[in-house]
């Protein structure tokens, strides 16, 4: 999985920690570190929270430049 340059950069344009993010979605530091390393898969649930605290869409955050990635193999 690749890492998750646009979150990463939508908390730091908050001035916001990953202890900070973490907090307010509800997760530890650790997972929101792992999910912008790329070295975890985040639910729905946690992507939403994710969107919601950042101000962003799920769009703007997660979703795949490439529709290459969908083609059924």
């Amino acid at each position: 999985m690749p890492k998750n340059f646009r979150l990463r950069s939508a908390r730091a344009a908050l001035g916001w920690s990953q202890a900070e993010l973490a907090k307010r979605t509800g997760v530890t530091r650790q997972t929101i570190n792992l999910v912008e390393s790329g070295d975890y898969n985040p639910t729905i649930a946690l992507c939403i929270a994710i969107c919601h605290a950042l101000g962003k869409t799920l769009d703007q955050l997660f979703w795949e430049d490439s529709d290459e990635s969908f083609v059924a193999r």
